[in-house]
């Protein structure tokens, strides 16, 4: 792992290690992909200033989110199938999080359930929430979440429907993965992958199967996720929701400043400015693009963290110097668990901490919680 220089180099590896419909899960967007592709090259339009004779001793990434006390401002996104890029993913990851001092956030569309994770880390993880139609469910995810310890929840509220991801139809997607001539073959040509999927039980939506009514074998399962996300969700629910947690609350997938608004009156302690990696809406703008506007709009009332398109430390700094509290690194952790696994993870961690400990002080700052505007680059009206 130590000679992956880059979240690309990562990346590649993953590509040769997981079978083609997993990685191309990980790494699609919706439709054209459009938005999916903005996410990346809008980050790359951003410029910084670079500085010079000054003292670049004594730095700190500390910071914090939602109160907790983080490495440097940087969390695992929420990412479905993850245990499906490798054996026991979600738990590796986790591990490889709580070792790192950042936080690492389980999805509810996880392969290893919440308990999976509880019984592998020592430190509270967040626990990202799907709203079903089924009420009663969501209150059992909930409450299996408080059991855990888990110190935050995130819901997700740009999912009541699937935008539709061209490649996972094509690739015939599904978990377990089905064994059609070309699934095997797409097996059979990552046996790393293989022997480490034969020595887990774990290789379906664990947080539901054993837990939601009338699930009990694959096929329902399969169809009861399909039919029980709610396109219902409203405003109103998240009263209800942040009542029966009880905790640190962060709505997920807030893309306009009207919504960062009404997210601020529900009392949640910060929203994540969010496309859902151009899953969702293709066509919408980037994350990074409507971060200035929404951290302008309601900075001073909720802590604003981003998701989406950042794959290196400039990209981290950059969001911090536009008004983000913390961000979210999906993708890249996932190329690192399809690369190696939790060492590929920590790898990819170490990537991001580096470039964004040596950007900071090239930019002339020694302290990550000093980041703001002034250390990015505008060209000076010469008229």
């Amino acid at each position: 792992m130590n000679t992956a220089l880059t979240i690309a180099d990562l990346k590649e590896r993953a590509r040769r290690r997981v079978p083609k419909m997993f990685f191309d899960y990980a790494d699609s967007g919706a439709w054209t992909e459009g938005t999916y592709r903005a996410n990346e090259e809008d980050f790359q339009k951003i410029k910084l200033r670079q500085r010079v004779l000054v003292d670049m001793t004594n730095r700190s990434l500390a910071s914090t989110m939602v109160g907790q006390n983080v490495s440097m401002p940087v969390a695992l996104a929420p990412t479905g199938l993850t245990g499906m890029q490798h054996a026991d993913g979600e738990m590796l990851a986790a591990q490889a999080a709580e070792e790192f001092g950042v936080p690492f956030t389980l999805s509810t569309m996880s392969i290893c359930s919440i308990e999976d994770v509880a019984s592998v880390t020592k430190k509270p993880f967040w626990f990202q929430l799907y709203v079903m139609k089924d009420r009663d469910f969501v209150a059992s995810l909930i409450d299996r979440a408080k059991a855990a310890n888990c110190s935050a929840l995130v819901l997700t509220a740009d999912l009541q429907i699937l935008g539709q991801r061209h490649k996972d139809l094509r690739n015939g997607l599904s978990t377990p993965p089905k064994f059609t001539p070309k699934h095997i073959w797409q097996m059979a040509t990552r046996p790393s992958w293989c022997m480490g999927m034969l020595g887990t039980q774990r290789r379906t939506f664990r947080n539901i199967a054993g837990h939601a009514k009338n699930v009990t074998d694959l096929s329902s399962l399969s169809s009861w996720t399909a039919e029980q996300f709610d396109p219902q969700l409203s405003w109103k629910d998240v009263e209800w929701i942040k009542e029966r947690w009880g905790g640190k609350l962060i709505i997920k997938g807030i893309l306009d400043v009207e919504d960062a608004k009404m997210a601020a009156k529900t009392g949640a302690d910060a929203i994540v400015v969010s496309n859902h990696g151009g899953r969702q809406l293709d066509g919408a703008p980037s994350s990074i693009a409507v971060l200035p506007e929404i951290a302008d709009a309601v900075g001073d009332l909720i802590e604003v963290h981003i998701d989406g398109g950042i794959r290196s430390g400039q990209d981290v700094l950059k969001a911090l110097c536009l008004g983000a509290k913390g961000t979210y690194i999906g993708r890249p952790f996932l190329y690192g668990l399809g690369a190696g696994g939790k060492q590929g993870v920590t790898r990819a961690l170490e990537i991001i901490r580096r470039e964004l400990d040596v950007t900071l002080a090239l930019c002339g700052k020694r302290d990550v919680q000093d980041a703001g505007p002034d250390l990015l680059y505008k060209p000076r009206d010469r008229g």
